[in-house]
């Protein structure tokens, strides 16, 4: 292997290495995945009855012949809409996969959330979520070559590695909870934030027995908060910003997005944005939305120490988001109000 290859070869190892021990989720349009950010969003959807969406995230593909991949799938609905007063509940669901380097290292997560929506008078409303998911976690222990097995000339894969794995794949349960806050000023500005916590049972998730490695999971405290702000019927400007934390390990994601409205009754719908996450990479994000549909992609352009051997090949992104309503609340109102157009 060459120098330049193997370098190339280390980057992309060390940054699944990075990613995987540092953060679960990894997608800039976090707002996008609203279920996987925090569980006290389940339901929180005021204009609709449910909602469904998808995220696709790879990673780090300049650096590597085999990149990090996220993609998710969720879903949620409102539930007793009609029996509280002032009230819903939500109950919805995501599965979260991503996939890094040569071991073919995997991780799937299936995740059940419900929430309690409650109306503060008529501006405020206060949301608590709780999820529980299980976690599959495997990795093809044949594709990687240690360094017993080299004989001075290559790896031979014919040689004992002589590494303590006691385990391919593992699995665990694991539980989140998260509060919510929103305040409608009017019809033409509108604020939220909301915190969570992860893996509250810190689960163990090594491949080795535990009288080598106890990898628990440390506690993933993540915040966020968010603003509407309708400008002349033309235009609402969403700024946001994202912050997660595990142990010293941190990520910040800020910027804004804004909506452009195409035809007059906000059916159709041009979005563009730019966002910055730390000091490692410029995101500009552009979609549209048509009806009910909303489709949003983003590149992230690395501006770190990274940019010397990637240039400012970072990340692509895609999400597709799809709202709705049940025929049988057509016509009703809605117990909040919104920024729309």
């Amino acid at each position: 292997m060459c120098k330049r290859n193997k370098y190339i070869f280390l980057l992309g190892l060390i940054f699944c290495s990075k990613t995987i021990r540092a953060q679960d989720l990894n997608f800039s349009q976090y707002f996008n995945a609203p279920l996987v950010v925090n569980p006290a969003n389940t339901g929180f959807n005021p204009d609709y009855d449910y909602r469904v969406g998808g995220n696709y995230r790879n990673q780090w593909w300049a650096a590597n012949s085999t990149p990090y991949k996220t993609m998710s799938v969720w879903g949620d609905t409102k539930l007793f809409a009609n029996r509280f007063e002032n009230g819903w509940m939500g109950i919805g669901g995501s599965l979260l996969k991503d996939e890094a380097g040569r071991g073919s290292l995997s991780r799937t997560t299936a995740t059940v959330s419900v929430a309690y929506h409650q109306m503060l008078g008529y501006k405020s409303l206060l949301s608590a979520g709780f999820g529980v998911g299980y976690t599959a976690k495997r990795v093809d222990i044949s594709k990687f070559s240690f360094d017993n097995q080299w004989n001075g000339k290559f790896f031979d894969v014919g040689i004992p590695s002589n590494e303590p794995f006691a385990f391919s794949q593992v699995g665990y349960l694991d539980l989140q909870m998260g509060l919510n806050y929103a305040y409608f000023a009017s019809e033409n500005a509108y604020f939220n934030a909301g915190i969570s916590v992860m893996h509250l049972t810190r689960p163990n998730e090594s491949f080795f027995s535990a009288g080598i490695s106890d990898d628990r999971l440390n506690l993933r405290y993540s915040f966020f908060a968010n603003a509407s702000f309708k400008l002349q019927d033309l235009w609402i400007v969403n700024p946001n910003i994202y912050y997660s934390q595990v142990i010293n390990k941190k990520e910040l994601v800020m910027g804004f997005n804004a909506n452009r409205n195409l035809s007059g009754d906000g059916m159709q719908q041009m979005i563009i944005g730019l966002y910055v996450r730390n000091t490692e990479a410029i995101i500009p994000i552009m979609g549209y939305q048509i009806n009910d549909l909303k489709i949003t992609v983003n590149y992230d352009a690395t501006i770190s120490k990274l940019s010397n051997p990637l240039g400012t090949r970072g990340a692509y992104e895609l999400s597709i988001v799809k709202y709705g309503i049940f025929p049988s609340s057509a016509g009703k109102s809605v117990k909040c109000p919104t920024v729309r157009f």
